[in-house]
């Protein structure tokens, strides 16, 4: 069923000539979803220009730290103890992604993840552009009941061995951009690709090293601390509460965002602070509002959202929000 699929759309009678001439699809597993959660495990499958398999690549990485969610990923600290440092990894993983599209399912977080490694290693990755399977099955209007990886995979008869494997999940998302890329290219549609901005300061403060014993509750300490290379100035307003469906966002509410955006996120974060609104990087009680193009995506931010019955909208309706923000109260 998977070769008739892609066989339908393998052949467009002209290809895009603004296509990528070459992708690195990757996933990466961590020790959790914070900024200072570390990689564990990487996987890279390099495809040529329509999507054919060039080759792959796969290692397991010492995290200097608690693995996290051992039930999840499978990779105790006994299987990592003897494992390379991302350090050891990183010039060969670099090679890898070099001049490339970087291609993952919720692209922006596994980017995040590298580009924090390689700024810990004092380097950085070789990538510029970005495109999330997520955003292309969404310009497709692939008819999927969700947006989760093995979604995508059923719709293009595609067979997962072992989910959350990092090797296993590249396989299977590599074999379905394939054809996903052929579609697009036989419609004439753009790529949702987004520009990758590497990290440029690192800070690192004292960690659990891995096979010790984690924090309390079954927790963990994190490995360091990532600050972006410059500081948004505090909001000068007073929080006014939770947005209100129908009514015009207020100076002063607290905004945060998850998942990819068709906008490069620090653009949207500017345009947020410009109009008076407080960026929040994480999200609770205070929040006012939450910005995700995937309300199914199943993110820490997301489940709180739900939890605390904070509103969620799209980037297409916070942008229209950002037109008329009402100004702060006296």
């Amino acid at each position: 069923m998977l070769e008739d699929q892609t066989t339908a759309v393998s052949s467009p009678t002209v290809w895009p000539a603004a296509y990528p001439q070459g992708y690195a699809v990757v996933d990466v597993e961590t020790t959790g979803l914070a900024r200072d959660d570390r990689i564990i495990s990487a996987a890279v499958y390099r495809l040529d220009a329509r999507g054919a398999v060039e080759d792959h690549w796969y290692t397991l990485v010492n995290p200097e730290r608690d693995p996290g969610p051992v039930w999840i990923h499978g990779l105790t600290s006994d299987v990592l103890e003897g494992a390379p440092l991302f350090g050891d990894v990183a010039e060969e993983f670099a090679a890898r992604l070099d001049g490339r599209v970087l291609v993952a399912h919720n692209a922006v977080f596994d980017w995040q993840m590298i580009a924090r490694e390689y700024a810990r290693a004092r380097r950085e990755a070789p990538v510029r552009q970005r495109l999330c399977t997520i955003a292309l099955a969404k310009e497709l209007a692939l008819p999927l009941p969700n947006h989760k990886l093995e979604s995508l995979a059923a719709h293009f008869g595609v067979v997962q061995r072992r989910a959350h494997h990092a090797l296993d999940d590249a396989r299977v998302l590599a074999e379905a951009f394939r054809p996903s890329l052929h579609a697009a290219a036989a419609g004439s549609v753009r790529l949702p690709l987004q520009e990758c901005r590497p990290l440029t300061e690192w800070a690192d403060r004292p960690a659990a090293r891995i096979g010790r014993q984690a924090g309390a509750g079954g927790g963990y300490r994190a490995a360091g601390s990532w600050r972006p290379a410059r500081k948004r100035p505090a909001c000068p307003y007073p929080n006014p509460g939770r947005y209100e469906v129908g009514k015009p966002l207020k100076q002063g509410m607290r905004v945060a965002f998850s998942g990819d955006t068709s906008t490069e996120r620090e653009l949207l974060e500017d345009r947020a602070t410009e109009a008076g609104l407080h960026v929040a990087t994480s999200l609770s009680r205070l929040t006012s509002l939450l910005v995700t193009n995937d309300p199914d995506s199943g993110t820490s931010k997301v489940v709180k959202a739900r939890q605390f019955g904070t509103p969620v909208v799209d980037e297409a309706a916070f942008g229209q929000l950002l037109r008329d923000v009402a100004p702060a109260d006296d």
